[in-house]
């Protein structure tokens, strides 16, 4: 049930088994830095009754950001910098929860804007149309070495500035994820190749993570089910990576799954066909989106699984618990508007609002447009602006907009980021 708590294999307790899930904020200032405005947003989720949060992703190369706005810490921080870290974790656990630093390095998934020669395992670029990503650099070992002392820096300023655990995002295609994949990694060293060599950075990230901040700390995995493409990193090699990461002294792996150029984490298809996976459909918690993953994983392991995406009903959510498809739940885009929808859902509420399913970048006379698969693909990224625009109204005045449109919030969202992109040049 998802009032109960959650023990994990370290020893540390979380009091609940909901999760304000993963969701980039762009709300850093032009230096990387934390702000208020992130306390703010921070303190507001504490007080909305999830027993764990994770913030959205901490870059570990200022060079390599997911999004303008990230907050980054690529290095030891000046005091000013720490303290804000260190107001960023206080808010975030006011409420007596956990809160976990998402880190990750974007890799080739670095917009042109922010960098034109981004570093991946191999010079393969992203698929996408519009040209808004170069072609990348291949990683040097130097530039490998730079990584896995980043990411063990990274999560030791953090746990010190008082976040009580730490996530690497190896999903949803970022670098971590660009080494797992065949389609993405076509080196010929001891980084490429076999999955024991694709999986080696992964692993080296995390024993030094491990080594930095100690036995008693979570350390959490985002990992991908799959990529759902053909040629990509398949289910089949996710488990085995996850058996190697439960080895690894791994507290939480949470199940995701897709890339930007298939984005199945949002629930759609991308450009080219879904690559199907070979694992059984459950008959159980339907709505969530990578339930079947964890539940095949869970013969194979025993490390605590969360799930995130779709989940939106309370018995869905309680069926992926008692049967053992998950031990913790992930709460997303409901949250952007719903900031105390665990409290809610610990209450009896029933059902969480499908915000999305009212969003629309088209306009009522052209919805007709959505059948054609580009429409759709560019309305949903266009939706998601609309969230991140109201979690921008939540950290900067502490409300959402009821009065918000998806066009709006794209042109708010991309104007944010030109005018925090012309700032940080300035610098």
């Amino acid at each position: 049930m998802i009032n109960e708590t959650l023990t994990l294999p370290c020893g540390a307790e979380i009091p609940n088994r909901l999760c304000k899930a993963a969701m980039t904020e762009g709300l850093a200032d032009p230096s990387g830095a934390a702000t208020e405005a992130l306390a703010r947003l921070y303190g507001i989720w504490s007080d909305g009754g999830a027993g764990l949060l994770l913030s959205g992703n901490v870059q570990i190369d200022g060079d390599h950001l997911e999004r303008p706005g990230n907050v980054i810490v690529d290095a030891e921080p000046d005091e000013s910098a720490r303290h804000a870290l260190e107001a960023w974790a206080r808010a975030g656990t006011r409420s007596g929860n956990h809160f976990w630093a998402q880190i990750s390095h974007a890799g080739r998934q670095c917009q042109k804007i922010v960098n034109p020669r981004p570093k991946a395992p191999s010079a393969v670029k992203l698929g996408l149309p519009g040209g808004q990503f170069a072609e990348p650099e291949p990683m040097s070992e130097d530039d490998i070495e730079a990584v896995i002392t980043g990411f063990a820096r990274c999560a030791k300023v953090l746990v010190d500035a008082g976040f009580t655990g730490v996530q690497l995002h190896a999903a949803h295609g970022y670098l971590l994820s660009q080494f797992l994949s065949p389609r993405s990694n076509q080196r010929a060293d001891q980084w490429g190749g076999p999955l024991e060599n694709r999986a080696r950075l992964l692993l080296a990230c995390v024993g030094r993570v491990r080594a930095a901040v100690g036995p008693r700390v979570p350390i959490s995995v985002k990992l991908n089910s799959a990529d759902f493409q053909r040629g990509g990193f398949d289910f089949d090699e996710s488990l085995q990576v996850a058996k190697w990461l439960e080895a690894a002294s791994v507290d939480l792996i949470e199940i995701s799954g897709g890339t930007y150029e298939q984005p199945r984490l949002l629930n759609l298809e991308g450009m080219e066909p879904v690559e199907a996976q070979s694992v059984a459909a459950s008959t159980r918690a339907r709505e969530a989106y990578f339930v079947d993953f964890a539940e095949a994983m869970r013969r194979e392991i025993n490390v605590p699984l969360m799930v995130t995406g779709g989940l939106r009903r309370l018995d869905a959510m309680n069926a992926a618990l008692e049967t053992g498809c998950a031990d913790m739940i992930g709460i997303g885009r409901p949250m952007c508007v719903m900031t105390d929808a665990p409290a809610q859902l610990l209450n009896g509420l029933s059902e969480l609002p499908r915000f999305e399913d009212s969003l629309s970048l088209l306009p009522k006379a052209l919805k007709f447009l959505n059948v054609i698969k580009l429409f759709r693909t560019v309305g949903a990224f266009a939706t998601q602006y609309w969230f991140y625009e109201q979690i921008a109204a939540l950290g900067e005045i502490g409300t959402t907009r009821d009065d918000l449109g998806v066009m709006a919030a794209t042109k708010a969202q991309t104007k944010a980021a030109n005018v925090w992109l012309e700032k940080r040049k300035a610098l």
